[in-house]
């Protein structure tokens, strides 16, 4: 559905996006992340046609977006951080006029309207000034214009700012409604709020895209082996003699311990094994009880400051 080529765009000596290459598939919806700064306003501008790239290109449903940026307008619908609204409108006369700006024929004009404000839930705003609304209703209200006409392809920036948390709720499963027939790409400073819609993730930094993978993969890759954290009834030294008899044991560390009397550690093996097996049986012949056994997992957001902080040094240095 969307392909990206070796994407460049700068702004004098500084370079905003920096050969990105990436592909969105229809039906999937992506988690476009990246520190302030980093190139994803940007980028997702140079989606919608907003912007220009300096150099490389974008394909949308196979169409150059610079040779056909009318078809292609027609297909995108994008809800920028700040949505375009015009504050001296009706919700209804704004989305009228957003209608028309997306063509919509006249004779499904009312229809649409109608649907689109059932499925963002502000039909009983319909006659309010878009002014006097809250800003939650203002964001959804930008959500509407963004989908008044119909798109294959949803562009959401920040889409749940300043909604409380029943509204984000339900813009979540919104979304995750409209992916199943469309591609959406989404951007978000809230992590767990990515994490709960999105199975795939790009992530930018400086302008690079450091991972584009899922989440579960990426905590693999960084994690570089089979991590379990392990809270048992033990001192070290008694852990530590039952747990360097197991081979595929790489590492042991020592954390503090959540529960008075005991040890929690991280047990660390070669990458790809499991040694949960070998490490109970182990702890078994030691008379060790074994009070926690789990797989050390990474959240969006240390995946997302370890690829911040580490990848990027490393794009510099090979650049060097």
């Amino acid at each position: 559905m969307i392909e990206v080529t070796n994407l460049v765009r700068r702004y004098g000596p500084h370079v905003a996006v920096d050969r990105a290459n990436f592909k969105i598939e229809r039906g999937e919806i992506v988690g476009f992340l990246g520190p302030n700064g980093a190139g994803k306003t940007t980028t997702m501008n140079i989606l919608t046609g907003y912007l220009s790239s300096t150099e490389g290109n974008v394909k949308v449903k196979g169409m150059d977006i610079l040779e056909h940026p009318t078809e292609i307008k027609k297909v995108i619908g994008y809800l920028p951080e700040n949505p375009p609204l015009y504050m001296d409108m009706t919700v209804k006369e704004y989305l009228s006029f957003a209608t028309d700006i997306k063509r919509v024929p006249k004779s499904e004009k009312k229809q649409r309207m109608d649907k689109v404000m059932g499925i963002v839930g502000i039909e009983d705003m319909s006659k309010r000034l878009v002014k006097n609304l809250s800003k939650g209703y203002k964001q959804r209200v930008g959500l509407a214009q963004a989908m008044i006409g119909d798109p294959e392809v949803l562009i959401m920036d920040e889409p749940t700012a300043g909604l409380d948390p029943k509204q984000i709720l339900e813009i979540r499963a919104l979304i995750t409604e409209l992916g199943k027939d469309r591609t959406i790409i989404l951007s978000s400073h809230i992590l767990p709020e990515v994490s709960a819609v999105c199975k795939r993730v790009l992530i930018i930094n400086r302008g690079i895209i450091v991972a584009d993978d899922t989440p579960g993969n990426l905590a693999h890759r960084l994690l570089g082996g089979s991590h379990i954290i392990l809270r048992l009834d033990a001192t070290e030294a008694e852990a530590s003699k039952a747990l360097t008899k197991v081979s595929s044991v790489q590492k042991i560390e020592f954390k503090e311990s959540q529960e008075t009397g005991t040890v929690e550690l991280v047990a660390e093996a070669s990458q790809d094994v499991d040694i949960r097996r070998d490490v109970f049986k182990a702890l078994s012949s030691a008379n060790i009880p074994i009070l926690m056994m789990r797989s050390q997992d990474m959240s969006l957001e240390e995946i997302f400051l370890n690829l911040t902080t580490i990848e990027v040094g490393k794009n510099e240095e090979a650049r060097a």
